[in-house]
């Protein structure tokens, strides 16, 4: 439903599209920021656990929405540090298989509390 737009920029980059289109009269969903929190508030210490409850968290917040991941318009990552680009891709990659929706990533000199290591904010449409 959501029509992806090529122009050959992010096939030089990475595993997301250049631009997507989204019809008129789609269902959106709009995430705030959302850390790797687990269910009962605590947050793991390392970036890779960090990055998988984020993306649980985004898939969560889909599925309440009746939406997946191939529903995803628009991805923003937030990172604090530079040295967590590899590991996180991996993760994300993991969460988003073959959906490749638009997106920036960002390295951050700090998230809304120190211990936050990535914050995760995703734009969908069906």
């Amino acid at each position: 439903m959501n029509e992806i737009v090529d122009v050959g920029v992010a096939a030089h980059i990475g595993r997301y599209s250049d631009a997507v289109v989204v019809p008129a009269g789609a269902k959106t969903l709009y995430t705030s920021g959302t850390p790797g929190l687990m269910p009962d508030g605590t947050l793991p210490i390392d970036l890779e656990s960090q990055a998988e409850w984020a993306w649980r968290n985004i898939i969560a917040m889909l599925e309440k929405a009746e939406m997946n991941v191939h529903d995803l318009v628009k991805v923003t990552h937030y990172l604090t540090d530079e040295s967590y680009i590899p590991p996180y891709v991996e993760v994300r990659s993991r969460f988003l298989g073959d959906a490749r929706p638009a997106s920036m990533l960002m390295v951050v000199p700090a998230l809304v509390k120190p211990p936050i290591l990535v914050e995760v904010e995703a734009w969908a449409a069906r």
